[in-house]
């Protein structure tokens, strides 16, 4: 009896052992996978480091820059007040931290997925910017134009190549491209890029996959003119921006576009095509512990370099989301997509200037632009040229 005792014993701690193990096992995986932050990984609940989703011409992902921080976590205080399937509201604090939906945070219906991909499509661009020489490589990334006077809201490690193009001390190209296949039309120059991401990034610009958190990952460029002479539009076709809150919530329906590069190689210089997909919101991320700063849109065909800085729209065709990151997968099936929230980048960039997003956007933005150039610019282009040039 005792013998039988002691077999069963040996039989149930054999038991445990492996159930511990298939459990550290699925942990380690699920971190793995999950999203870090830059365009490449962004950590949930834990931390882990991240790549971007912007891509050199090479196919070649290059992202932002490395951290060990756990910088990106899931938030924990959004609570749902109505059925997943409901439609999205704004959202609102309670004293306790939590925030929740908003009744009817819209006027209108929702408008079909279909339209809204037409004015997702004609509002996004790709930011091509190609080296004559040096150590520096071709690189494609994506945008949206969020005002119809040319403003364009892309990731601050795209933006970076538009800043160093207007340093005389390099030679680099950039250019905005539109259509499908994308083709030159505008030439941009740095509306604004927060100093503190070049400051905490200027390193990773010779570093073969920087890796990131996608914070202050954001910046403005102002199409200045075309690349061909012509007048430039008197008005461009934009998105308008959604800034509240939490805005958009787990299983809201979104479209997500861009114009994803990593698997199309050296034919990105002249055949690179826009993609879109309608998918979910998976998981809501924060930075700190009371805001939604990060959502994921699961694997969608966009979860790859070249996509950061593209769109994520919601069901009224609001910009809710920039791409930022995606998590590391041999194929897009295997990534889960990323993106930095508009509320999040309208409290950052309050924090910056003291503006918001749209009252920084007011006023006379070619006069704006010309100011960033020349009072802000050099300093920033410089501590990444120091970089290259080491």
């Amino acid at each position: 009896m005792r013998h039988l005792t002691l077999t069963v014993q040996i039989i149930i701690l054999a038991v445990i052992i492996g159930v511990l193990a298939y459990a550290i096992h699925r942990s380690s995986y699920s971190i793995a996978a999950s999203p870090t932050n830059s365009s490449e990984q962004v950590a949930a609940s834990t931390q882990a480091s991240a790549t971007s989703t912007r891509t050199t011409t090479t196919a070649t992902a290059s992202s932002t820059a490395t951290t060990t921080k756990p910088v990106v976590k899931k938030a924990p205080i959004i609570k749902q007040t109505s059925p997943a399937a409901a439609a999205p509201t704004a959202s609102t604090t309670k004293p306790s931290g939590e925030i929740v939906r908003i009744e009817n945070p819209y006027s209108t219906q929702p408008e079909s997925f279909s339209t809204i991909n037409t004015r997702a499509r004609g509002a996004l661009v790709n930011i091509f910017c190609s080296p004559k020489g040096g150590s520096l490589r071709p690189i494609s990334g994506s945008g949206t134009i969020i005002d119809s006077r040319g403003v364009i809201l892309t990731n601050a490690h795209v933006a970076q190549y538009v800043l160093l193009s207007e340093s005389p001390r390099v030679n680099l190209s950039c250019f905005i491209r539109t259509g499908s296949p994308a083709s030159s039309k505008w030439i941009p120059k740095v509306l604004y890029i927060p100093a503190t991401w070049v400051r905490d990034h200027a390193a990773d610009i010779s570093a073969e996959h920087p890796l990131g958190t996608g914070e202050h990952d954001y910046a403005l460029l102002y199409i200045t003119d075309s690349t061909d002479s012509t007048p430039l539009p008197a008005t461009f076709p934009a998105i308008p921006v959604d800034t509240r809150e939490a805005i958009g919530f787990l299983n809201d329906q979104v479209l997500a576009a861009s114009y994803p590069a990593e698997f199309t190689g050296a034919s990105a210089n002249y055949d690179l095509y826009p993609a879109s997909s309608v998918t979910n919101i998976a998981q809501l991320l924060t930075f700190t512990t009371k805001s939604v700063d990060v959502i994921s849109v699961g694997s969608v065909i966009e979860a790859q370099s070249g996509s950061s800085g593209g769109s994520i729209v919601n069901a009224w065709g609001r910009l809710i989301g920039v791409i930022t990151t995606t998590s590391t997968g041999a194929t897009t099936a295997d990534r889960d997509l990323r993106g930095i929230t508009l509320s999040y980048i309208n409290r950052d960039i309050a924090a910056q200037t003291g503006s918001t997003l749209l009252n920084y956007l007011n006023g006379d933005l070619a006069a704006k632009t010309a100011a960033f150039t020349a009072n802000d610019a050099p300093a920033l282009y410089n501590l990444i040229i120091d970089q290259i040039a080491r």
